[in-house]
Order: structure tokens, then C-alpha cells, then sequence
């Protein structure tokens, strides 16, 4: 492949993969936006074991709550961002590409889920569970991050 055409396969990839290089400093906002995030999420109770049992075994609405709303609100900014043609911070076009139904996707969905059941933890609040003391979740950790290089491994050899 020549290097133009490798560059327009990687805009074909990354449609929102952003063209500029900043200071390591300018991701620090970054972690200050996650550590707020998990502040709320360990107030909230988001991350705690026992909520999402009681989710998985349908006694109590709390989590169905909170991810309909999560839901509710990503489906309101996508809309807004359409829309509006919102722009990002750097005036760059945020592109949403179209996705496309498949088999896989359910296969992964109850791999996910059983996962999330099993072991009492999504993959977003794993920091937030280990920074609260829960340090058996660094297994959970480690397992996300092997099964996320296993899938980088075979994705070319498995249905899309």
C-alpha cells in the first residue's frame, strides 16, 4: 500500500480521530474529568457489586435507571450534534459513522453481559471499584484487557 493510500485507509477508520498533537499537559483534564466521574459513579453506588446482582436478578430498578437514562442522554447529544453540526473545543467536524447490524454483536453482547454478572463489574467503573479498596477487580482488569488484545488478534478472522 502506498502512503496516501494508507493515510486515506486511516481516515476511513477513524473518521473522528483527531489531526492535532498537544503537551502531555493538555490531557490532564482528562484525568480530572475521570476522577470526578468516579467520585459519582462510587456516591451514586453505580459500582458497587451488590447493585448490579440486584440488577441481574431483576430486584430493583435502580440501574435500569441509571443506564435508560445514560441512554436517553447519548441518544439527545447525538441528535443535538447532528442537528446543530456541533463542532468540537478545536472547531473540528465530528463525524458519526452508520452502523450496521451483525450477528457478532450478540455473540459479544452475552459474552458482555455474562461477564458484567459474573464478576460484578462493567468495564467503565474497574478503576473506580479498584480505587475504593476493591482490589480482587484488578483480575476483572486484567482479564478486560487480555480479552480486548485476544479480539484485536482474531478481528480480522471473525464475523463482522
Amino acid at each position: 500500500m502506498t502512503k496516501e493510500k494508507d493515510i486515506r485507509h486511516q481516515d476511513s477508520i477513524c473518521t473522528n480521530e483527531s489531526r492535532l498533537k498537544h503537551e502531555w499537559y493538555y490531557n490532564l483534564k482528562y484525568l480530572f474529568v475521570g476522577i470526578a466521574f468516579g467520585i459519582v459513579f462510587v456516591k451514586a453506588e453505580i459500582i458497587s457489586w451488590f447493585r448490579i446482582q440486584e440488577m441481574f436478578r431483576l430486584q430493583s430498578f435502580f440501574m435500569y435507571g441509571v443506564i435508560a437514562s445514560a441512554v436517553l442522554t447519548g441518544m439527545i447529544s447525538v441528535f443535538i450534534i447532528k442537528k446543530f453540526n456541533i463542532k468540537t473545543i478545536y472547531g473540528e467536524k465530528i463525524s458519526i459513522a452508520p452502523k450496521s447490524f451483525n450477528k457478532g454483536q450478540i455473540y459479544g453482547g452475552l459474552i458482555f453481559g455474562f461477564g458484567w454478572a459474573i464478576t460484578g463489574a462493567c468495564p467503565g467503573p474497574l478503576f473506580a471499584q479498584i480505587g475504593t479498596g476493591a482490589l480482587a477487580i484488578a483480575v476483572t482488569l486484567i482479564s478486560a484487557v487480555f480479552g480486548t488484545w485476544v479480539y484485536g488478534y482474531f478481528r480480522d478472522k471473525l464475523p463482522h
